[in-house]
């Protein structure tokens, strides 16, 4: 038994994953290689194809063997033999038959047993390659923990376990700085094989790095129970995600939340500190879009599913917080339902002429008018909530706004 063999076939199959087989045929083809390039060419000029080798998948055992063909007269004496001499080996042999000669590797000089080495390791590495691709390829669309390891110019170097991913200056998040030796999560965008091994792009900025995180800290959505059905994002400041439950007994929303919030500031710790906006998907794009403008309060919504539009009736006092710093609760509300979203104040609604119409049949001037008069009436109850709620002193509303 060849034991140093079979130890380091174990030893590779353990420590990089290569199947035994695999390299069992590398030396058997590193065998037959050596054997070209120590008997050289055959008398006719021609490179000789009649060299076999053979390792022992138990034992580990390895013997090269010439073939030769039984013949009358002998003609080429590298690929024939007579049939005197083969019935001197075995008396069975009749012409046309393959005699298997041993050839002893002993003899092959130093140069040929180091190309056969060679061919060896390389066989190695590229099946070392191939096992670092296919279990990073498996894990593509994925998150990973990572150790951030340098700078290279204005990407960073990350180390997810067996191979080092690039992480890009544009998947990464704005004004965050990381130091090498720090552990985070990153998103696995894209996974390329390469001639050096397999080349692995990362991301923080991806809106399904929210959702693999939530997938990881929410058991009811590992399970499928609740569905994150949308999601935008923007990397650093702010995102809004849409839940679904598929069971009546379980609330999305709250299962996100978690108890006292330990779920989903999990994921915000993750994010450093990035606010996450938690809502109800609804079929009804109208009452969807008002979900997407939480934390606004809205008066109506008049959505338009053909033209993917909708207009957006808020208070006074809560416009600019619908819209948010800088339009982003808006902009993250028409990314999240996919509807282009024009939001008015009651003010500047009620001073457009026609602002309502177009979401109505022109058949339908009796529920219209219905509708206008139950908005008239809710318009003046809401007034009088507003004076009785919300008559706190500028200042107070300022603070309230910017938080």
């Amino acid at each position: 038994m060849n034991t140093e063999l079979k130890m380091a076939l174990d030893l590779l199959e353990k420590e990089k994953d290569i199947s035994r087989e695999v390299i069992l045929e590398a030396i058997e083809s590193s065998l037959v290689a050596a054997c070209k390039a120590h008997f050289g060419k055959d008398s006719a000029g021609h490179e000789r194809e009649n060299f076999r080798a053979e390792v022992d998948r138990e034992t580990c055992d390895f013997h090269v063997y010439e073939e030769l063909t039984v013949v009358e007269e002998v003609e080429n004496e590298e690929t024939e033999i007579s049939l005197v001499d083969a019935k001197m080996i075995d008396s069975g042999y009749e012409v046309g038959d393959v005699v298997s000669r041993e050839v002893q590797s002993k003899d092959f000089g130093r140069i040929t047993t180091q190309n056969a080495r060679n061919v060896i390791l390389q066989k190695i590495r590229e099946e070392e390659r191939r096992v670092l691709y296919d279990q990073y390829y498996a894990k593509e669309k994925d998150i990973v923990t990572g150790v951030v390891q340098r700078r290279m110019g204005k990407n960073i170097s990350v180390n997810i376990g067996k191979v080092d991913a690039i992480l890009n200056e544009n998947e990464m998040v704005k004004g965050e700085n990381l130091r090498p030796t720090e552990r985070i999560k990153v998103y696995i965008l894209e996974v390329r094989e390469t001639t050096r091994g397999p080349r692995v792009l990362v991301s923080r900025t991806h809106p399904e790095l929210v959702k693999r995180l939530f997938e990881s800290e929410v058991t009811e959505v590992r399970d499928g129970v609740v569905e994150i059905r949308s999601i935008a994002r923007e990397a650093g400041s702010r995102t809004k995600i849409a839940v679904w439950s598929n069971d009546p007994n379980v609330d999305a929303v709250g299962a996100c939340v978690g108890l006292n919030g330990s779920r989903v500031n999990s994921v915000v710790s993750e994010l450093r500190g990035e606010k996450i906006d938690i809502i109800n998907w609804n079929e009804n794009p109208a009452l969807m879009i008002e979900n997407a403008l939480s934390p606004a309060k809205v008066v109506v919504v008049l959505a338009d599913p053909e033209e993917r539009t909708a207009k957006v009736v808020v208070p006074d006092y809560q416009l600019s917080l619908a819209i948010g710093k800088e339009g982003q609760n808006a902009r993250l509300a028409a990314r999240l339902t996919g509807y282009k979203i024009d939001i008015k104040s009651e003010s500047q609604a009620n001073a457009i002429e026609g602002f309502y119409e177009g979401f109505y049949d022109d058949d339908d001037e009796d529920e219209y008018d219905e509708y206008d008069e139950e908005y008239g009436a809710y318009e003046e109850d809401y007034a009088e909530d507003y004076e009785e709620d919300y008559a706190a002193p500028e200042t107070d509303y300022a603070e309230e706004e910017q938080e």
